[in-house]
């Protein structure tokens, strides 16, 4: 059996970047509570076409595959850097070009780093709300870092650290309910093709 996938998708617009580095810190934290699959993408893995595109049949290769990915992950993680108070326009473009139903249900983890703390809203006025729309499954707990959390790259803040941990907790818990739920559902739907079976004899 294949081990659930979680995708990380950073808005990102250059490397390195602290955006990533947060989504990749998470990512490491789920992985070592649970057995996943992790893979990570960010805007520039979609290629320069990107924001030309006005529909899915207009996209390169590379950036169908990074929707096609976010469409068929078990949960996601996904963090943008903040531009002038919101997500970037690039971000947004991307999930304009996701099938709403796709993500109805998904656990999603929201992140976002910015130059100072008057940034840290973002998490709960853009990008819950964004997702919201998708009926997707935001946990509790978002992760925002400011530039100063970070030292040489890494994530170095106690209280950062510790709210990554509290949000990927959760979103393990997630995915086993949701595991735990699909297996019931299979076991009933086998129990209930065995008592027709049964009937008609």
């Amino acid at each position: 059996m294949s081990l659930p996938r979680i995708v990380g998708f950073s808005g990102n617009l250059r490397r390195p970047s602290k955006t990533r580095g947060l989504v990749e810190a998470i990512g490491a934290e789920v992985v070592a509570r649970r057995p996943f699959r992790f893979d990570v993408f960010d805007v520039i893995d979609a290629g320069p076409g990107l924001g030309s595109a006005m529909k899915r049949e207009d996209l390169s290769l590379p950036a169908s595959r990074i929707i096609d990915a976010i469409e068929r992950a078990d949960a996601l993680i996904v963090g943008t850097p903040v531009y002038k108070g919101a997500y970037t326009g690039l971000f947004k473009h991307v999930f304009d070009l996701v099938e709403p139903q796709a993500l109805a249900g998904k656990p999603v983890i929201i992140t976002a780093t910015g130059g100072g703390p008057r940034h840290a809203l973002v998490v709960e006025h853009a990008l819950r709300p964004l997702f919201g729309f998708f009926t997707a499954l935001t946990v509790p707990t978002a992760v925002y870092a400011s530039d100063s959390d970070f030292q040489n790259g890494q994530l170095a803040d106690a209280g950062v650290v510790a709210r990554l941990r509290e949000a990927a907790a959760q979103l393990v818990a997630l995915l086993e309910l949701r595991t735990a739920g699909a297996n019931t559902e299979s076991v009933l739907a086998s129990e209930h093709r065995v008592s027709r079976v049964a009937a008609a004899r």
